[in-house]
């Protein structure tokens, strides 16, 4: 991923490099000379009738609300939220999906059930049969790659929910020629009408050759660790809602390629992504519908497993499943449940974030899909360095982090 609006080099304590191009950071804000417009001054009916008729237009037509991840100048996820915006004004683009995952109800468990689930929750089996064969090289079409993707294929179809697997393989011209890809693809019950789908990549950075070995500790064996061990710490629950034929259902994608393979540019990154996000725009799903348009709400980890991760909302319209997040830490720290947590809201934090990411989400975005990112900015000081190893992992933050999507996931989806 590349963060833009401000950062020093890769790996410098932790700040990114700009998205677009890496000629240091933008201009502050307010060192830039105010906008100076001579304005008229009409009468005041014409006033108050102009600004009725704006505030009318606004609500019709805004997309979703707000400033968001990438809307600032010369974001591309500002480009991304208006092509939605129109697509949804149009009925092409998951506008039925986006209103849902907004309004939809979700009760927060009683105290007794929250802690039944979390003995579910295993984080000795999270770090010693889901992370450890994960930190390896894995860079797209490499056996290291290969080894990870049947891991994951294999993990997944061993759970007693009985998920429905698949490898998505591809081709894809890179700077390096063409490269074989593959995303894995679990859904739970592919037939539901809308799902809640949660992302990761697979795939770990391309360094020289004769460079350390590079194990992308926290980008992103921690996420997809995560999402292994979520999917078997709520087996039962999640097997009981697929018989029970619930209308929400969950899906794990696992992306190969988001790592750039030579210089991160449009057409060098986010290989997985870009190529399943327009499979699933063309491929039906229900009636009228398509597979982009059943994902209700697209939730993406990256970079987590380092200690103090700070992670803020980016977008408006999923601000209130942000706030949620963040709720639940709350409520976890004030149960004394949460390991070396010093402050009820340490990870998920209210307030703008500190720039806009280029990641996986962009393409699902670009269609319309409500998107929540979790990833910390700024990023880990090991971020796209050999040091990005287990050593350097912190294991109460990692246990931390799933307990809380534990407790999203079952409340989203009223498992309990």
């Amino acid at each position: 991923m590349r963060k833009g609006g401000g950062g020093g080099p890769a790996g410098g304590g932790g700040r990114a490099r700009r998205r677009s191009g890496e000629r240091g950071a933008p201009e502050p804000l307010q060192a830039r000379p105010p906008l100076r417009r001579r304005l008229l001054r009409p009468p005041l009916p014409l006033l108050l009738v102009a600004l009725a008729v704006s505030t009318g237009l606004y609500v019709a037509w805004a997309p979703g609300g707000g400033a968001g991840e990438g809307s600032g100048a010369g974001g591309k996820g500002g480009v991304a939220e208006r092509a939605a915006a129109a697509r949804r004004r149009s009925g092409g683009g998951g506008g039925g999906p986006k209103l849902q995952a907004q309004s939809r109800p979700a009760r927060s468990l009683p105290e007794v059930h929250l802690r039944a689930l979390l003995e579910q929750v295993d984080p000795q089996r999270l770090w010693a049969k889901y992370l450890q064969p994960l930190l390896v090289e894995r860079t797209p079409g490499s056996p290291g790659n290969l080894k990870v993707r049947q891991f994951l294929e294999d993990e997944l179809r061993a759970l007693g929910a009985g998920w429905h697997v698949e490898l998505d393989a591809f081709s894809a011209p890179t700077p390096l020629g063409p490269v074989a890809f593959a995303n894995v693809i679990a859904t739970l019950s592919p037939e539901a009408p809308r799902r809640l789908t949660l992302a990761c990549h697979l795939d770990s950075k391309l360094f020289p050759s004769g460079a350390p070995p590079f194990l992308g500790a926290t980008d992103s064996a921690v996420p997809c660790a995560l999402l292994l061990e979520l999917a078997r710490a709520l087996d039962r629950q999640l097997g009981h809602s697929k018989n029970k034929g619930a209308p929400v259902t969950l899906q794990l994608l696992f992306l190969d390629g988001e790592e750039a393979l030579k210089e991160w540019g449009p057409e060098d990154s986010l290989y997985g992504a870009r190529h399943l996000a327009q499979r699933m725009e063309q491929t039906p799903h229900g009636s009228g519908t398509s597979e982009i348009q059943a994902i209700e709400l697209f939730v993406l980890l990256d970079l987590l497993g380092a200690p103090d991760p700070i992670i803020k909302s980016h977008f408006s319209n999923t601000a209130p499943w942000f706030k949620r997040l963040s709720s639940i830490e709350k409520r976890l720290h004030r149960l004394g449940l949460l390991a070396s947590h010093p402050r009820e809201v340490t990870y998920f934090q209210q307030g703008p974030p500190y720039g806009a990411v280029d990641d996986d989400h962009v393409p699902f975005l670009r269609r319309g899909v409500p998107v929540l990112h979790l990833i910390p900015t700024p990023f880990p000081a090991v971020w796209h360095t050999p040091a990005d190893t287990e050593a350097n992992l912190h294991p109460p933050t990692v246990h931390n982090l799933i307990r809380i999507l534990a407790i999203f996931v079952t409340e989203y989806l009223g498992l309990l």
